[in-house]
């Protein structure tokens, strides 16, 4: 089903109505301005070559145990700039043992 089928606009239509009932405003960019939102743009991209654009897959449950161990390598076990380059488990190691030696210090 392509964007603009009937059945597409029904989803769109019951998003609407949820996000309503919820209290959800609902912010759209501006057409040709991806960089508006660029955090999903990018996470989009990543997730679309490192899975979808790499696996010929035969059924959802294929795609959703890629996607887990996707997810889980690209939030964990993948070094992350912003952290030092660092896995998320070695930075938190790593504040542990500052405030350790901290509290052994004070």
């Amino acid at each position: 089903m392509g964007r603009n089928s009937p059945a597409a606009a029904g989803r769109s239509k019951d998003f609407a109505i949820w996000c309503e009932e919820k209290g959800i405003e609902t912010r759209y960019i501006q057409p040709g301005k991806p960089t508006q939102n660029g955090y999903i743009e990018r996470f989009n991209r990543l997730y679309r070559e490192a899975v979808l654009d790499a696996y010929l897959f035969f059924d959802l449950d294929q795609v959703r145990q890629l996607t887990a161990e996707w997810i889980e390598e690209y939030n964990q076990r993948r070094p992350h700039e912003e952290l030092g380059n660092l896995t998320p488990f070695e930075w938190k190691e790593s504040l542990v043992k500052k405030e350790i030696q901290q509290q052994m210090t004070v």
